[in-house]
């Protein structure tokens, strides 16, 4: 298992907070974790907060005043080297296809163009397939 920011292993973790600024102080404060990169407007901000070796916690802005569905964490993010064939291996595995692989520029800071694709896991889990050379 490569240790290099780029290398195979986790990416980020996603979560829905319903106080958006709330959540980025907590995981400053608690844990040290800076912002990286940020995009959205009110409403609709999100964040990756760095947590060290290429790691992020990512957070989106949620309703403040609803239940979230799917509850707090939506998703986790693999980083591979090759989005492709990770999809179809994954797929072959018995994952269920939610966005096949594609090439997207997440505007913000400074757009960052990365490629992705999500699956369902087994268990039911959301997986983001995740590549780029900035994040």
């Amino acid at each position: 298992m490569s240790n290099s920011k780029h290398g195979p292993g986790f990416h980020h973790v996603s979560i829905r907070a319903r106080d958006f600024d709330s959540a980025l102080r907590f995981y400053s404060e608690a844990f040290g974790f800076e912002r990286a990169f940020g995009w959205g407007e009110a409403g609709e901000r999100a964040a990756m907060l760095g947590t060290g070796d290429g790691n992020y916690v990512e957070i989106f802005e949620g309703p403040r005043d609803e239940e979230i569905p799917e509850g707090a964490i939506l998703h986790y993010a693999i980083r591979v080297d090759d989005i492709d064939s990770t999809y179809a291996k994954a797929i072959a595995a018995g994952a269920i296809s939610m966005v096949e692989p594609k090439d997207v520029t997440i505007p913000g800071d400074s757009p960052v163009p990365v490629r992705l694709a999500f699956v369902k896991g087994l268990a039911g889990e959301v997986i983001e397939l995740f590549c780029n050379d900035i994040l």
